[in-house]
């Protein structure tokens, strides 16, 4: 299967076109000391239906040498206390700052959350002093994807296309 992947950045936070919480009880948060097992969890099942397979297979002892990473930062929305989402916050050598994973629960999606978590994410971005916010989507991700990106102000800059067998 034929899979475009589509680049998006932000060069400033004034391009952020923010958008408020669909409801009172969403909450976001930093979520510092993930367990492995937290991790895992949020990565399969905000991935299972997008194919997100490359971390599947990491063990307890790679993902907490991966959390442990200075440059990144994990956030989660919690509604009602419940976690409904999450988004991870990659910091570059080049002093940019990457959205590198995002998605809401699936007893979440559907509910206006993803718009309220992308710009927090945009704006906790922005706060770690990056020059630029970027991330990638791809024709495999919920099709609201993209869609959101383009409606919180990020810009296409790149796209490429790969081929993957499901």
């Amino acid at each position: 299967m034929d899979v475009t992947r589509t680049y998006l950045e932000m060069t400033g936070p004034d391009q952020l076109v923010a958008a408020s919480p669909s409801t009172a009880e969403a909450v976001v948060e930093r979520l510092q000391g993930c367990p492995p097992s937290l991790y895992r969890h949020l990565y399969a099942e905000v991935g299972r239906e997008w194919h997100w397979v490359d971390r599947l297979g990491w063990d307890d002892e790679t993902i907490r040498a991966h959390l442990a990473q200075p440059a990144l930062a994990l956030w989660v929305l919690r509604v009602s206390g419940e976690v409904a989402g999450w988004f991870e916050l990659k910091g570059h050598d080049d002093g940019s700052t990457e959205i590198a994973y995002f998605g809401i629960l699936p007893a979440f999606r559907r509910r206006g959350l993803g718009k309220h978590l992308l710009t927090a994410a945009v704006k906790h971005a922005w706060a770690t002093g990056a020059n630029r916010v970027w991330l990638h989507t791809c024709t495999l991700d919920d099709q609201a994807a993209l869609p959101n990106y383009l409606a919180r102000g990020f810009h296409a800059y790149k796209e490429e296309t790969y081929t993957v067998d499901l």
